[in-house]
């Protein structure tokens, strides 16, 4: 059933790269059914904290009860960030599945500010099941050709992309 979820979010990253965004997607499933579906618009809201999870996450605090969003489960193609890790859990959100992980999209978009959601979620008071990566060379091919190269770690220049969704 994961599966499933994880190819919609991975068709919903494909749709945020043609629309000129990053390629990252995020839905939200409760009792089974896809209930809202969001993808990255860094890019078109020029908004450097628009990654798909804080979009669905938005989403879902206008739309949903709190006990909808406790019920429901995140699925997104890679694995949130720091930022996107706090929206999900000050939301409510208490399940998490994802497709890529943090390190692989490191070897496309650089390893800028990388920590692994597990460590994040680990240090909070209520648990948040976690379970990724899955479907990792599909989640791959979405990213293939989209980034410009990272920057070596330790050089002197800036990374060459101004923003980076994990």
């Amino acid at each position: 059933m994961h599966e499933d979820f994880i190819r919609q979010t991975i068709a919903l990253a494909a749709q945020a790269r043609s629309d000129g965004n990053e390629p990252f997607g995020a839905l939200l499933v409760i009792d089974g059914n896809v209930v809202l579906t969001a993808t990255n618009s860094v890019a078109t809201d020029r908004d450097p904290t628009a990654h798909a999870e804080t979009n669905l996450v938005s989403a879902a605090i206008r739309q949903l009860s709190r006990d909808q969003i406790r019920r429901a489960i995140l699925y997104t193609s890679c694995e949130p960030c720091a930022m996107c890790v706090g929206k999900i859990y000050w939301a409510g959100i208490r399940s998490l599945v994802y497709a890529l992980p943090a390190d692989e999209l490191a070897v496309f978009a650089g390893p800028d500010f990388l920590v692994p959601c597990r460590d994040l979620f680990s240090r909070a008071i209520e648990p948040v099941k976690v379970v990724g990566p899955m479907l990792v060379e599909e989640a791959r091919i979405v990213h293939i050709g989209f980034w410009p190269k990272p920057v070596a770690e330790g050089s002197n220049s800036t990374n060459n992309r101004q923003h980076r969704e994990s």
